[in-house]
């Protein structure tokens, strides 16, 4: 069973443009690294700069370890580092937002 967490992030000031068009297509090699890392799902919602992500995965901890070595990865967090406040280079052990509700 996937697990389903919640990531929020904040763009630089002026980046709101340049992070919409460098997700227009991420690359064939960038989503085949996500997929074998386990994600099976990555949506991302924004209001200005506020970043709003729901990442479907096998294994959230697994993943942050096997993409924090990939090469592909490493250049994609090095793009995201000049768009983003807070850059992650995914050697934390981050759990994404805490649940408060669900619809049962």
């Amino acid at each position: 069973m996937n697990q389903k967490i919640a990531l929020h992030t904040r763009l630089k000031p002026g980046k709101e443009a340049e992070y919409d068009s460098v997700h227009a297509r991420i690359s064939d090699d960038l989503d085949a690294a996500l997929r074998a890392a386990g994600v099976t799902g990555w949506n991302i919602w924004r209001s200005g700069r506020e970043l709003f992500h729901v990442v479907e995965v096998a294994d959230y901890q697994a993943m942050r370890k096997e993409l924090a070595l990939n090469p592909v990865n490493i250049e994609w967090q090095a793009v995201m580092a000049e768009l983003l406040e807070v850059e992650d280079d995914y050697s934390g052990a981050d759990m994404g937002l805490a649940k408060v509700w669900e619809l049962p």
